[in-house]
């Protein structure tokens, strides 16, 4: 399938909000063992969510969410569906959100990204911060973007 025909955009309403956290349900506990606690830490309500819609429009393939605050962005909770990976959706929603913090005035992104990860963040112009640190049982970096031209 071309992924041209995946809308990728911001969650609108309670059906894609419930669809993203099904999403990360299902790739962070059920593929990689994530307990649910962890996954879920009471931070989305204050985060602004994307979501990549299927062809049909209505399954949730891919999810992110964004926490902004005046100068400074965090990516988190990136998941792709298994069988829709390595379509270029995981980047196309990382586009969305670096404009959006853009947007925003933060003069800088950054996430904790598995280590199996650090080149598709690499690519969308993420440099490696920290050394490595165990997450949730999964080896992480910490990686940033500065951006220019915020606000």
């Amino acid at each position: 399938m071309d992924t041209g025909e995946i809308s990728i955009g911001w969650a609108h309403g309670q059906r894609d909000v419930q669809g993203a956290f099904a999403l990360r349900e299902r790739v962070f506990y059920g593929e990689q063992g994530v307990p649910v606690e962890e996954e879920f830490d009471g931070r989305d309500e204050e985060a602004q969510h994307v979501v990549a819609l299927a062809p049909d429009g209505r399954l949730v393939i891919g999810t992110l969410r964004l926490l902004a605050d005046a100068e400074r962005a965090k990516i988190g909770r990136v998941a792709v569906a298994r069988e829709w990976r390595r379509r270029g959706i995981a980047s196309r929603m990382l586009e969305l959100a670096v404009a959006r913090a853009r947007e925003h005035g933060c003069a800088q992104v950054h996430l904790a990204a598995q280590v199996a990860a650090v080149d598709l963040y690499a690519r969308a112009g993420f440099t490696v911060d920290s050394d490595t640190f165990e997450e949730a049982g999964i080896p992480h970096v910490w990686m940033g973007l500065t951006l220019t031209g915020a606000g």
